[in-house]
């Protein structure tokens, strides 16, 4: 039966009209029986729409991409990408489409993306479609991204089609509706580049301006200071996951973005043990994007950005690369600063307080909990605790009591705060085994500890009674965790 969109839907088509050699107009295959599985209402209006109407047999439609608005262009994107280190020069949204582009209440432009939504001309013998798991998993993960104050794309919905998908197993299926300040990333300008056409690739830096980082457009030399923009937010956001023990799992060039936000919640975890060759992927095999890698990956994805961005940089190719080189330094100080500060917050520090006084502290403490595996968000939360005087919740974590005594005694020299330390440190992420536990609920056809788990990861720092085992980590027989792509 065909259902109309909701008549008051505008989907703007800015990236189609200005880049159409990048945008391949396409439909969403038809779903046999959509239903709402997971609803960010708050988003929802956040974006003008009305939830009532989303949670409806329209809405459904919709957020499957079968009943577009009049006038809407959807498209799947092309971009290329380094994936695990080597160059596919033609990825593209295989299974994805752009139905456009939003405006928000506060004025805003976002883009409204699908995952799931069927083959397109980029799917290389994928079928195109995703499985209800993996869909809510990103659900569930962008939503405490976003709780935790990450950039972050955010997902909308997740619809179940009444598709079964064939994967190891047969998998009922599903569509995820995700919202970004864009879909632009690194692998976009490595496509533009790529095609030979310098033209487009000055349009797609020039949308990217414009989209994201418009202060370049003011700039002595607009397209280096778009890189920089780039670089600067990449740094803050690398940090940030850093901070709070977030592997990504699959950082390509085609899910770093332009914007600064987390994209893809495929293979992705929290470290629950602090190590930092943490590796969660099944396809990670050589530990490439493991934890402590992060920084230097996302440091070389930008490399990969700026050999795409030099034909803009300057007509001698020499200079190009020296200025690059310049600005691509400024990852390591703006990756520095923002984790440096993030762990003294974490420490429940002063902000005026000299680096010579605190950051070797900090990387002892570090240390302790790498000898140990100490848990990393449990044991930064019980710094609060430490700070207010009690020391139990830590040496249940730390097992060595001299070296923490030691240690303590130090960093109670230094002042340090309670509120700050709680209000820089969650007490809930996001735990594997949690997440693990609700997706296979919810796939069987029982939402209930999905819906649980993301009520509390939607609240990360606020303590609540009766959630205990949401702080707590995973029991010793859930053995080694190991994700995967959903693809």
């Amino acid at each position: 039966m065909s259902v109309a969109p909701h008549p008051a839907v505008v989907l703007g088509h800015r990236f189609a009209d200005e880049l159409p050699e990048m945008a391949v107009p396409w439909r969403a295959e038809e779903a046999p029986d959509p239903r709402v599985l997971a609803l960010d209402e708050e988003l929802a209006a956040e974006l003008g729409l009305d939830p009532r109407w989303l949670s409806g047999p329209g809405g459904a439609r919709f957020l499957v991409g079968t009943a577009v608005p009049e006038g809407a262009a959807p498209v799947a994107q092309a971009y290329a990408g380094h994936q695990f280190g080597g160059f596919v020069p033609r990825l593209g949204d295989g299974r994805a489409l752009l139905l456009g582009e939003l405006t928000t209440t506060d004025g805003h432009v976002r883009d409204l993306h699908l995952k799931g939504s069927g083959r397109t001309p980029f799917a290389r013998g994928g079928d195109g479609l995703a499985a209800v798991g993996p869909m809510l998993r990103e659900h569930l993960v962008s939503a405490a991204m976003h709780a935790l104050g990450v950039p972050t794309t955010r997902s909308l919905a997740v619809v179940a089609t009444g598709r079964t998908v064939q994967r190891e197993t047969p998998l009922p299926g599903a569509v995820l509706a995700r919202v970004a300040a864009s879909h632009l990333r690194v692998g976009s300008f490595q496509y533009a580049r790529a095609t030979g056409d310098e033209g487009l690739l000055r349009r797609l830096a020039d949308h990217a301006i414009a989209r994201h980082h418009p202060a370049a457009a003011d700039a002595e030399h607009p397209h280096l200071a778009l890189f920089e923009a780039v670089v600067a937010a990449q740094a803050s956001l690398v940090a940030r996951w850093m901070l709070l023990g977030f592997v990504h799992g699959v950082m390509n060039t085609d899910n770093t973005t332009i914007s600064g936000e987390t994209i893809d919640y495929g293979p992705c975890a929290f470290v629950e043990g602090h190590d930092p060759a943490a590796v969660f992927s099944s396809i990670d095999h050589g530990g490439r994007y493991a934890y402590g890698n992060q920084p230097a990956i996302a440091q070389w994805n930008l490399a990969r950005l700026a050999e795409a961005l030099l034909p803009l940089l300057h007509e001698d190719q020499e200079r190009a690369v020296e200025l690059a080189v310049a600005s691509l330094d400024g990852f390591r100080t703006g990756y520095e600063s923002a984790w440096t500060t993030g762990l003294r917050a974490k420490l429940g520090l002063p902000d005026d307080l000299p680096g010579a006084d605190w950051e070797p502290l900090a990387g002892e403490f570090l240390d302790l909990l790498r000898t140990h595996r100490a848990d990393h968000t449990a044991t930064f939360r019980a710094l609060g605790a430490a700070a207010r005087g009690d020391d139990e919740p830590l040496r249940l974590l730390v097992p060595d009591a001299p070296a923490l005594e030691r240690w303590l005694g130090r960093w109670r020299a230094l002042g340090p705060d309670a509120g700050t330390a709680d209000r820089a440190n969650p007490l809930y992420t996001p735990r594997n085994h949690l997440v693990e536990e609700a997706l296979s609920a919810a796939t069987a056809g029982d939402t209930g500890p999905f819906e649980r788990l993301l009520d509390v990861v939607r609240a990360p720092f606020e303590q609540r009674p009766g959630l205990e085992r949401y702080a707590s980590p995973a029991p010793p027989d859930f053995g080694a965790y190991r994700t995967f792509c959903g693809t």
